[in-house]
């Protein structure tokens, strides 16, 4: 009898009912329907990568809790030192090839270069790096707030010029 009370107890703490607030679900959220074609797409600097890379928003908002997806471009012989984000990130490579690698400094020679089609998730708070050879496309798929963590301070194209 004591173990179905503790199995009942278990059960009931573990539904939805008891979720705790920071676990709840922010869903994306369309106000139209929208098509994205790469001759007419908005791009936009990106000021939390290194000069040169481009940025249109798909949907959701870097800036606050919850998932957005992102286009990113980046132009030929372009590199993203080493960094790290707060949440899991998943980029898929949409034109051109993209190459990333783990650790806390660029190694070509460790790294990975992926086609067109190919896909690579990136776990929170894991250091990682990227580069490419021709201008390539990818898609963003993350959860905000969106920063981004250069593990060496240098590489942050937002700190302020000395």
């Amino acid at each position: 009898m004591r173990l179905l009370v503790v199995a009942a107890t278990l059960w009931a703490l573990a539904s939805p009912a008891f979720a705790q607030d920071d676990q709840k679900i922010d869903r994306m959220v369309a106000d139209a329907h929208q098509v994205f074609e790469e001759g007419a797409i908005d791009w936009k600097d990106e000021p939390i990568l290194p000069k040169g890379a481009k940025s249109a928003l798909v949907v959701g908002d870097p800036s606050k809790a919850g998932v957005f997806i992102a286009y990113l471009k980046f132009p030929a012989e372009y590199v993203i030192p080493a960094q790290t984000h707060p949440f899991t990130e998943v980029v898929t490579v949409l034109k051109g090839k993209v190459a990333n690698g783990f650790g806390e400094k660029l190694d070509r020679e460790n790294g990975q270069m992926l086609d067109v089609g190919s896909s690579f998730m990136l776990p929170a708070d894991h250091p990682h790096y990227l580069w490419n050879e021709e201008e390539s496309v990818a898609l963003l798929i993350a959860t905000g707030p969106w920063d981004i963590s250069y593990i060496d301070p240098k590489d942050d194209p937002r700190r302020e010029p000395r």
